[in-house]
């Protein structure tokens, strides 16, 4: 076995600190290292595609991470956990939706903002909640109620097809 060099020692520490530091990024970054912030709860029907480390975000801008979801056992709707930046404070009756990013893409939280003077406190859960549109169901009904008004225009004793 050939002895290895200086340089080619030297060259392997190099790239193996250049994908340490990131490693060390992308985990600064993913919002799922717990960081800064408080605690809020709410509380969705469906919350289909929703994951841990999704955005939450406020006016578009993303202002905390999901943390955690799971679901009560007594009212079976979904729990879901989120850390929000203790630079943003709500108001109690702040809304949550589960939002689609795009037609492909992942889904978050959107908060709408009250009006009310008193602020939701850590650990509180945020009761005004939309869950998540599931596209596949819209599009059940669509091509349902289109073959609803199809059949219900057909004259009677027409040949199936025409």
């Amino acid at each position: 076995m050939a002895r290895r060099s200086f340089a080619e020692v030297a060259a392997g520490a190099v790239v193996l600190l250049v994908a340490g530091g990131f490693l060390a990024y992308a985990l600064a970054h993913s919002g799922r290292t717990g960081g800064p912030g408080y605690v809020l709860q709410a509380r969705f029907d469906h919350i289909d595609g929703l994951a841990d480390g999704a955005d939450v975000r406020l006016a578009g801008v993303r202002v905390g991470t999901v943390v955690g979801a799971k679901v009560d056992p007594r009212t079976y709707l979904a729990d879901v956990t989120m850390r929000i930046s203790d630079a943003i404070h709500l108001p109690r009756d702040t809304s949550a939706a589960i939002t689609t990013a795009s037609l492909l893409g992942g889904q978050y939280i959107s908060l709408s903002p009250g009006g009310s003077s008193h602020m939701l406190a850590p650990g509180q859960t945020i009761t005004a909640t939309q869950g998540a549109v599931s596209l596949e169901q819209l599009l059940g009904k669509f091509i349902f109620s289109v073959t609803n008004m199809v059949n219900a225009v057909k004259p009677q004793g027409a040949p199936a097809g025409k």
